[in-house]
């Protein structure tokens, strides 16, 4: 005898006249041990299931609410103190990713660079690492892109790499890796 979970409603509102019901069966204390113990399993996988999926809405939620304080956390570190980004509209997000936007080249490029040139603390071997490091972040952006990244990403980078070559240059090292 095999139950389960997944049990179909009865109409009740039918007379039951003409159908006998399982309950009038004399069962065997095998019968009813291996009852208990499906009773027992189901139970035990439906409740499992449940809070499983419990557990992952919650974690989801959570996941979810630690993952936007991180970006609004980025967004105050850049100096962004806008309105929350999902709630711009479409002339808005033009004006942040505009040339002379917080998310345009210009600014980007900027704090990207700087982070570079500032963290060297002015010694070349920590401003070549910091080099190779953007340039190496970049291709990783573009494998996670799955291919070319837009226009926008590119000419920032573009200008990031510059920025850090032109501090080079200032601080008297070569552009060229003496190693290469």
């Amino acid at each position: 005898m095999q139950i389960s979970s997944s049990v179909t409603t009865v109409d009740f509102s039918q007379k039951s006249s003409g159908m006998k019901s399982l309950f009038t069966e004399k069962l065997s204390k095998d019968e009813v041990s291996e009852l208990r113990e499906q009773i027992t399993q189901n139970a035990h996988a439906y409740s499992q299931l449940s809070l499983s999926v419990q557990t992952n809405i919650l974690s989801t939620q959570d996941q979810f609410a630690n993952d936007y304080k991180d970006f609004q956390s980025f967004l105050s570190g850049v100096g962004y103190e806008g309105k929350p980004i999902a709630e711009l509209s479409k002339d808005e997000v033009a004006a942040l990713v505009s040339e002379d936007g917080i998310f345009g080249v210009t600014q980007t490029s900027e704090r990207v660079a700087n982070f570079v040139i500032n963290g060297s603390g002015g010694d070349e071997s920590m401003m070549r690492a910091g080099r190779e490091g953007m340039i190496r972040g970049f291709k990783e952006a573009e494998k996670m892109w799955g291919g070319e990244l837009p226009e926008i990403s590119q000419k920032t980078m573009s200008k990031a790499i510059e920025m850090v070559d032109m501090a080079m240059n200032d601080l008297g090292f070569s552009i060229l890796d003496q190693e290469a």
